[in-house]
């Protein structure tokens, strides 16, 4: 039993040996030829962050216009609308800076990008969520910034505009006229520029981080093999049939959220290849339980409790461990029930179905539907039927002042 096998099955996306025990983090060796930019200085992104940004928003803060900013920000939600009056100067030139597309963008690729969530969608929602989601329990620099920013005193709010990312990536004009997911990863970008000035400010934030800072261009990474590394290799691993169309318009739009996200396009693999290459040296070696993660997992499992009286956890717990495998689950105290041997079954059965419909006229489309129905219906529980805005904290999480 190889370090990488263990965890999920050999799906490129491992972490612990036969005994359970954790690899320790390496030095940086990935080469940037192995980038969309196929060049670069070879810095180790964990002691980079997001210097421009960073600058700005503490500009914001000390001249008080944090608050002002969020109101402004409010209403301002499409890639192609205009910036709303009244910004700071600074801000502004900045959004409008960087919400140009990149020169490397391939509309092709967008465009069989959306054709491959309109047949892939149900799966990528439960990866999403099951698989992406609670594995971020297990990022140790992850669990905690969430813990004590602001996000952790509601983590029902933290996760609807977590979603709200992971359904605009999906959406036919993702990053064209229309859609919004240009806004989003700058709204995310400017969220992370605050937590990182606030929670070294949190006592509680210093006393177990092993870094100086949170967020830095690593753990964006970390976060990003999270969702797209690890999904890809589990749709591989299910044996759903992707063409290499679909593999590298995949990439390709998880490629473009990571530069909107401030990721110098020297750490953005090129390929699927050199993604696994990253991955098992930024993502693999670092998973392990903490006490803010296990509490985290416990969260989000119970967020439907209040509305269905637990019923259904055992299902949540069961796709957790099936996703994620045994290790994982049991670091995060998920108990075992007689659902996860149900899941284990009859899920490569659904996918079976479900593949050998998807080529019949029309049926795409209707996946389409019903995912959408599904999404939506996710979104309006998590913000309680409200719009989902993502703002700029102003503080850190107030029950560990």
């Amino acid at each position: 039993m190889g370090r990488r096998g263990v965890v999920l099955g050999g799906t490129a996306l491992g972490a612990v040996g036969a005994l359970g025990l954790v690899a320790p983090a390496e030095a940086w060796t990935w080469q940037p030829a192995g980038s969309i930019a196929g060049a670069g200085t070879g810095m180790d992104p964990r002691y980079l962050w997001d210097d421009e940004c960073d600058a700005l928003v503490a500009r914001l803060f000390e001249r008080g216009e944090v608050e002002l900013v969020n109101e402004l920000l409010a209403d301002w939600t499409h890639n192609d609308e205009a910036l709303p009056a009244g910004l700071p100067a600074d801000l502004a030139a900045f959004l409008e800076r960087n919400r140009q597309l990149p020169s490397w963008i391939d509309q092709a690729k967008l465009t069989q990008a959306f054709d491959f969530y309109e047949r892939r969608g149900t799966y990528l929602g439960v990866l999403y969520g099951l698989g992406s989601g609670m594995m971020s329990c297990v990022i140790p620099r992850e669990a905690r910034a969430v813990y004590y920013s602001a996000g952790g005193a509601d983590m029902k709010d933290r996760i609807a505009k977590t979603a709200k990312l992971g359904y605009d990536i999906g959406n036919r004009r993702a990053f064209g006229p229309g859609g919004q997911m240009v806004v989003t990863c700058l709204k995310t970008r400017l969220t992370h520029s605050a937590v990182r000035y606030l929670l070294p400010r949190s006592s509680h934030w210093k006393s177990g981080a092993e870094e100086s800072l949170p967020i830095s261009q690593a753990d964006i990474m970390v976060t990003w093999h999270s969702l797209a590394t690890f999904s890809r290799n589990k749709l591989v691993a299910w044996k759903i049939r992707m063409p290499a169309a679909d593999s590298a318009a995949f990439l390709h739009l998880w490629q473009i959220t990571a530069h909107f996200l401030g990721v110098k396009d020297e750490y953005i693999p090129a390929s699927w290849d050199e993604a696994n290459v990253q991955s098992r040296q930024v993502l693999d070696p670092i998973l392990r339980p903490t006490p803010e993660g296990i509490k985290l997992a416990d969260i989000l499992l119970n967020l439907a409790a209040e509305y269905d009286k637990g019923l259904t956890k055992p299902v949540l717990n069961g796709f957790t461990r099936y996703t994620l495998g045994d290790q994982i689950a049991d670091w995060l105290q998920i108990k075992r029930s007689p659902m996860d041997r149900m899941i284990k079954n009859s899920w490569p059965a659904f996918i079976r179905f479900k593949e050998g419909l998807v080529n019949l006229p029309l049926v795409p489309n209707l996946y389409w539907v019903l995912d959408e129905f599904l999404r939506l219906g996710v979104l309006f529980f998590l913000n309680e039927g409200r719009r989902i805005d993502i703002t700029l904290p102003t503080g850190n999480n107030p029950n560990y002042s």
